[in-house]
């Protein structure tokens, strides 16, 4: 594996540690849960090549970023603001590059909205714009993928519950979600990052901050939801999904829609056989595809 540079910066009230390859314009990379910036592993080094200073921190909650001061409860508002001040911090500008991933994608398609001048461009993958992920919450298909967001919602058992087994539920979730795909590499890294209690408290802030059964779905919800990553987006976006997404699916005709939440360029596709961490389970197509889009949309 690429031995990367390690680097951290400080951003919206906290040091964010990073990941980081190559130089020139920012390539903002962001992960999800349960993942870290190892996911970007492959594609770091292609969008190196490509001319970029790829960075992908590790985001809020994970170790070695530093621990928030409020553990319990990320909501997508900070997610937003993070990615907004991470890319003030390391250089953004229309030049630059935002690639997004689950959480960090909920994030960037809020960023990308309230921040144009921070990214000329954007790569998301796997979660929606929030008007086409809101129209699959409530179907009974999604309800079975998302079964996880209630039972994280056991806030005095579920972190031990987590732990057991050297983190046999996340490598589990992992299996589910990207069938076929071995991830005991990743599964290193998760450990790392979420070893110390207070880090996994802080990283089910997420789900506790978004999906509280007292609020969920409610017009409240839905409403404050909007407001953060609602909408539609100005840079040109590539949009990719994978049909096997044992997280969150869509359907082609979603896949489709999502372009026209962005600006002109974009290009959306569903493909074939690959699942929710699509970019460690063929990391050389994904990098084609990225790599040709950014040539496309070169200006």
């Amino acid at each position: 594996m690429t031995d990367f540079q390690r680097g951290r910066v400080a951003a919206n009230g906290i040091e964010f540690e990073y990941l980081e390859a190559g130089d020139g314009p920012l390539a903002l990379c962001m992960h999800g849960f349960p993942d870290t910036p190892f996911t970007y592993r492959h594609l770091l080094p292609s969008l190196a090549d490509a001319g970029f200073r790829a960075v992908a921190p590790f985001v809020r909650g994970f170790a070695p970023t530093q621990l928030p001061p409020l553990r319990h409860h990320v909501h997508t508002s900070v997610m937003v603001a993070d990615q907004i001040a991470l890319a003030e911090a390391l250089g953004g500008g229309s030049d630059a590059l935002l690639v997004a991933h689950d959480w960090g994608a909920v994030g960037a398609w809020g960023a990308l909205s309230r921040a144009p001048h921070l990214w000329g461009r954007a790569v998301i993958i796997n979660i929606p714009p929030f008007e086409v992920f809101g129209e699959n919450l409530s179907t009974y298909p999604q309800i079975k993928r998302s079964f996880y967001f209630w039972y994280f919602q056991m806030q005095r058992v579920i972190e031990d519950r987590i732990r057991q087994d050297d983190f046999a539920f996340i490598r589990d979730i992992w299996g589910d979600w990207s069938p076929g795909y071995d991830a005991g590499e990743d599964m290193v890294h998760i450990r790392e990052a979420l070893a110390q209690p207070e880090h996994l408290h802080a990283a089910l802030g997420y789900y506790w901050g978004q999906f509280d059964p007292t609020r969920f779905g409610s017009p409240e919800w839905v409403a404050e939801q909007a407001a953060a990553w609602g909408g539609s987006v100005p840079q040109p976006t590539l949009y990719l999904h994978g049909t096997t997404d044992g997280c969150h699916g869509v359907s082609k005709d979603q896949i489709e829609r999502v372009p026209g939440y962005a600006g002109a360029g974009s290009e959306s596709e569903l493909i074939e056989g690959v699942g929710h961490f699509m970019l460690v389970e063929r990391p050389e197509e994904i990098n084609r595809r990225i790599v040709d889009w950014l040539d496309r949309t070169k200006k």
